[in-house]
C-alpha cells in the first residue's frame, strides 16, 4: 500500500506527485506511460534505492520505514538497468546469486560466506531459469542481455517475496526469453504473490496486467482493468488526460 507518495530526482525536482495506490495479493499491477515520467523515481523510492520526500508504504500492513530494508522483509526487485544495478560485472553468476541477501543464514556462517552452498544452489537457478551457459563460476558480463536478466530474476524470484517490483524487465532481451520471463511473472501472481510491473511497452503491459495504472508527469492519470483496457485509452491517460475527462 502506497499513500501520497512523493519522490525527488537527484536536483531536487519532484518527480513523483502524491501517489497513491494499493497492489494486492495475485494480482500484477502494470504502470505504464513515457518514459520519464516518475516510474524510474517511483520504483527507486519503492525498493530503497532513493528516500522518499513524504509518504507512507506498508507491506501485508506492516510500515516499512526504511525502504534500504525492504528486501529482506518481503520485497524482491529487478532493477530496470540490470548492468548498472542488477549486477556486478567483475563478480561471478554464483555471487551476483546473492546480492543484497549475503547476510542470510543460508549464505554466510560465523561471518564467512558458505561458498559452495552459494554454487550450487546458483547451479540449480541456472537450470531452472534456462539460463546459458550454465556456469556458476563465469562473470556476468559472460553472459547475454536476455540471460543476465533470467539470472537477476531468479536471484529475486528464488527468495520468495511477497512483492516483486519488475522494472523494464524484457528491454534489451530476445523473443524467448522475453517469452520465459513473462511465463514466470504470471506464475508468480499465480502463487498469489503480488507484482508491481513498470514498462514502456505497452504490448507487455497489456499482455501481462491485471491492472494498469498511467503515469503522467508524476501523477496517477488513470487506472483499467486488463478487460477494459486499450491503446486508446491507454493513450489519453499518458497525455495527460485525466480519468474523469476521457
Amino acid at each position: 500500500q502506497i499513500r501520497d507518495l512523493e519522490v525527488l530526482d537527484d536536483q531536487g525536482i519532484p518527480r513523483v506527485k502524491g501517489v497513491s495506490f494499493d497492489v494486492r495479493s495475485g494480482e500484477i499491477v502494470g504502470i505504464a506511460g513515457v518514459a520519464g515520467n516518475g516510474q524510474s523515481e517511483l520504483l527507486e523510492a519503492l525498493s530503497g534505492i532513493r528516500k522518499p520526500r513524504r509518504g507512507r508504504i506498508t507491506l501485508r500492513g506492516v510500515p516499512i520505514e526504511d525502504t534500504r530494508t525492504a528486501r529482506l522483509k518481503g520485497l524482491g526487485h529487478v532493477p530496470e538497468n540490470r548492468l548498472r544495478m542488477g549486477l556486478v560485472k567483475g563478480f561471478e553468476a554464483a555471487e551476483n546469486a546473492i546480492l543484497g541477501y549475503q547476510v542470510l543464514p543460508a549464505y554466510t556462517e560465523k561471518g564467512f560466506l558458505k561458498y559452495r552452498d552459494i554454487v550450487e544452489t546458483c547451479r540449480r537457478w541456472l537450470e531452472g531459469y534456462d539460463v546459458r551457459p550454465r556456469e556458476p563460476h563465469l562473470e556476468a558480463t559472460s553472459f547475454s542481455g536476455g540471460n543476465q536478466q533470467k539470472l537477476v530474476l531468479a536471484r529475486e524470484m528464488e527468495h520468495d517475496p511477497d512483492l516483486l517490483l519488475v522494472g523494464q524487465p524484457t528491454r534489451g532481451v530476445d523473443i524467448g526469453a522475453i517469452e520465459f520471463i513473462h511465463k514466470r511473472l504470471i506464475q508468480m501472481r499465480d502463487a498469489g504473490k503480488a507484482v508491481l510491473l513498470v514498462s514502456v511497452e505497452l504490448d507487455e503491459i497489456l499482455s501481462v496486467a491485471d491492472r494498469i495504472l498511467v503515469m503522467f508527469d508524476g501523477r496517477i492519470t488513470g487506472e483499467l482493468l486488463q478487460a477494459e483496457a486499450d491503446e486508446r485509452k491507454i493513450g489519453l491517460f499518458m497525455a495527460g488526460v485525466r480519468e474523469e475527462a476521457a
